[in-house]
């Protein structure tokens, strides 16, 4: 039977929650009151500005019913506004705050800082072909 430790995949997914883990400490040592999942909502909310709650559930890979959890905790932290559209009134339109954007540019000067040390000693033609190793196991995955 082959070990946990000889498994791409385990060892995807232990990179992947060992990164995470390290960048929310340095959000929080750092002073700053949001998730590494906030961080990303909001960055994919300034990226795409008219982007529906079910796309931004899929880009964000979050299940609905955690991306509305995660508006409820921006709408009252003040990083997004959540008003119903006027196009259609089931649906809701998110704008980021000016306070969310001043704290996004912030948090992204820290998440250069981190994505730097978490990628220390490791070149960049290794760093190329990881991305182009995910991308191949994503589009393999997606068919």
């Amino acid at each position: 039977m082959e070990k946990l430790e000889n498994i791409v995949f385990y060892s995807m997914d232990r990179a992947i929650r060992s990164y995470r883990q390290y960048a929310q400490q340095q959000l929080k040592k750092n002073g700053f009151a949001m998730t590494i999942d906030q961080w990303l909502v909001i960055k994919c909310l300034i990226e795409n500005p008219d982007v529906t709650q079910v796309e931004l559930s899929e880009r964000v890979f979050k299940d609905n019913a955690s991306v509305t959890r995660i508006i409820g905790l921006l709408v009252k932290a003040k990083f997004v506004k959540r008003r119903v559209s006027k196009s259609d009134r089931r649906r809701f339109e998110l704008t980021v705050t000016e306070h969310g954007l001043q704290t996004i540019a912030a948090v992204d000067q820290l998440v250069i800082k981190n994505r730097a040390y978490a990628l220390e000693g490791i070149d960049q033609q290794e760093i190329e072909t990881a991305r182009k190793v995910m991308m191949a196991i994503t589009a393999n995955c997606s068919r």
